[in-house]
């Protein structure tokens, strides 16, 4: 099984990005594999897209819910990128299918009406 195979059967992943002096943040995020590319789905101003807009590299490891990684995880480097607003409706049509608490986080912010920030998809090319 290849390294992409086995990173989209998990749940999640760190998503690792790269601040302006080179150190390393490690995220925690969902993601759906698309061919060889991941897709994450987050808001608009957080600090990992602002990363990612300055230094497209980074890396994705297998992870559990709180980002603990467990020793010989499977892992990936690639290039990030911003999607536009039809890709990330579309990724978040794909996490939706994956993730029921996703179809049910989505279904409460409608029902009730809740404000949310603008959100952004990033397609990881592995």
């Amino acid at each position: 099984m290849s390294v992409i195979d086995e990173i989209g059967r998990s749940k999640h992943v760190s998503l690792v990005s790269y601040r302006k002096d080179g150190t390393p943040v490690a995220t925690p995020v969902w993601h759906v594999t698309e061919g060889n590319e991941l897709l994450v789905v987050t808001e608009a101003r957080s600090w990992k897209v602002r990363r990612i807009r300055r230094n497209p590299t980074v890396e994705v490891t297998v992870c559990d819910l709180r980002g603990r990684i467990k020793t010989g995880a499977p892992t990936a480097t690639g290039t990030a990128r911003v999607l536009d607003e039809a890709g990330t409706a579309a990724a978040r049509q794909k996490l939706a299918k994956k993730y029921v608490s996703s179809r049910i986080g989505n279904w409460f912010a409608r029902l009730v009406r809740l404000r949310r920030p603008p959100l952004v998809a990033i397609a990881v090319t592995l």
